[in-house]
């Protein structure tokens, strides 16, 4: 009974090595080549995708490439640093890949390409035992990307000139950047991976209150400093310790410019167009009302919108019902341009006020000569005859083409704050870097000396601009 058994299995075996060798005829093996006969070498990785920090080869290189930027803020858009390491004298015109920003989930995002291309410099990217890791979120692309880009080539100058100088502590600065693109959930995701993933020392940013408070509650918590450039809402500091500021807070803005309107413009009644939904803009038009009312002055109404809105004129209608002889309107430039166009459309012919949130190119491209007139705070001016002032003017008109504003001049301030901290820190861990930060005094700021007060705020002076023919011409300062 079991010959038959024994029969079939071996005609089995039989069809099995019958179908191999067909297979194999069909499926020859390639002929060699010299190329494939050499060793294969490792792939190497997505030209966007960001190496790991411990896979960083230390003759890998990055290109940060810099392009067109008009006067005030429209500066380079074409790159931006994932590692901004730059050492001098390595400027090159040759065409070089861009090393992309990343987004708050760490994937590379493409900027929009400028129509001219400045310097490239090419920067080894080291290991991290010989390199200090920074970090900055900020708003490279969006609604307020001019803020973003300038504040980000303003750090990016303050680290170029550490790194000539020998870098800090033996060790040469790099800076992760992450874009937000404005908006405060992707600013707090980012900081988290600046913090939990690139292991910084020190973080930077952001400029608009809403992202720098989603921000620091994060840094605050892991015990990071952070270093805000021009957040100027209270309540960004007041996140904790380790949150500190280079730039003038709210209350003082706020009454800079109702003293402006109450001895300057001679002003009794002023209305408020406020955005309900920026944490600026509400903290500006609450100090404001108080200040003003305080100095004589009526408020004779508060109007709102809310960002994103591009109708503004049912608010400007009851504004102009009013009879003020001044508006305040501390919102961002991409807005006020708008408002500014639709008040005058509406026949409102009264000076508009505002705060640092005006300051860029952009502004008067949305407005043309509808701001005629009028006034705004802000950090400093390009016309300040200061010798260290003209010099930062004319190292970044070579570097992005264009004059600095105000936002520039802080995020260079920031980085240099940052960089005499690290200088003087016993050690680069969190409480010792946040001790270092705190005992800045006299700091000689190109936006104006920076001395941090018991609350991580910049008690420094504001200057007053006008607007005439689409520019901004100095009026006078005001002291704290």
């Amino acid at each position: 009974m079991r010959r038959p058994v024994v029969l079939l299995s071996l005609a089995v075996l039989a069809a099995l090595a019958v179908l191999v060798a067909v297979r194999e005829e069909e499926q020859p093996p390639p002929t060699p080549t010299p190329a494939a006969m050499a060793p294969t070498p490792a792939a190497a990785p997505p030209e966007e995708t960001p190496a790991p920090e411990d896979s960083l080869l230390p003759d890998q290189v990055d290109s940060l490439t810099g392009s067109e930027a008009s006067s005030g803020s429209s500066a380079r858009s074409g790159s931006a640093p994932a590692i901004a390491e730059a050492n001098a004298g390595n400027g090159v015109k040759d065409e070089q890949p861009a090393v992309p920003v990343y987004d708050s989930q760490g994937k590379p995002e493409e900027l929009p390409q400028a129509q001219d291309k400045g310097e490239v410099i090419l920067a080894a990217t080291a290991h991290p035992e010989n390199t200090l890791l920074l970090g900055e979120v900020g708003s490279l692309t969006g609604a307020q990307a001019t803020f973003g880009v300038s504040t980000r080539n303003g750090i990016e100058l303050a680290i170029k000139e550490a790194n000539t100088a020998g870098g800090v502590k033996g060790k040469k600065l790099a800076v992760r950047v992450y874009d937000d693109q404005g908006k405060p959930e992707e600013a707090a995701q980012a900081v988290t991976r600046l913090i939990t993933q690139d292991k910084v020392v020190l973080i930077l940013g952001e400029v608009a209150s809403s992202n720098s408070l989603a921000m620091a509650e994060k840094a605050q918590a892991a015990g990071v400093p952070m270093i805000t450039p021009s957040s100027t809402n209270p309540s960004v500091t007041q996140k904790g310790e380790y949150i500190f500021r280079v730039c003038f807070i709210d209350p003082f803005q706020g009454f800079v410019m109702a003293k402006f309107a109450r001895e300057n413009l001679k002003a009794n009644q002023v209305a408020t167009l406020q955005d309900n939904k920026s944490a600026y803009s509400t903290g500006l038009t609450d100090v404001f009302t108080q200040k003003f009312a305080e100095m004589g002055g009526k408020i004779v109404t508060t109007q709102s919108y809310s960002q994103g809105d591009t109708d503004f004129r049912a608010q400007l209608t009851v504004i102009k019902k009013m009879k003020p002889q001044a508006i305040y309107v501390p919102g961002y430039y991409n807005d006020v341009g708008v408002i500014a166009r639709q008040a005058r459309e509406l026949g409102l012919t009264v000076p508009l006020m505002g705060g640092d949130g005006w300051d860029s190119e952009k502004l008067f491209e949305l407005a043309g000569n509808a701001l005629d007139g009028s006034y705004f705070s802000n950090h400093y001016s390009p016309e300040n005859p200061d010798e260290k002032v003209q010099k930062f003017i004319k190292d970044y008109k070579a570097a992005y083409g264009g004059v600095p504003d105000a936002l520039a001049a802080l995020g260079y301030d920031a980085a240099k704050v940052a960089i005499a901290a690290l200088e003087r820190s016993k050690d680069l861990s969190g409480p010792s870097v946040r001790e270092a930060i705190a005992q800045t005094q006299d700091f000689p700021g190109v936006a104006g000396n920076i001395t941090l007060d018991n609350n991580r705020n910049a008690v420094k002076p504001a200057a007053i601009l006008k607007i005439a023919n689409g520019k901004t011409r100095f009026v006078t300062t005001i002291n704290p």
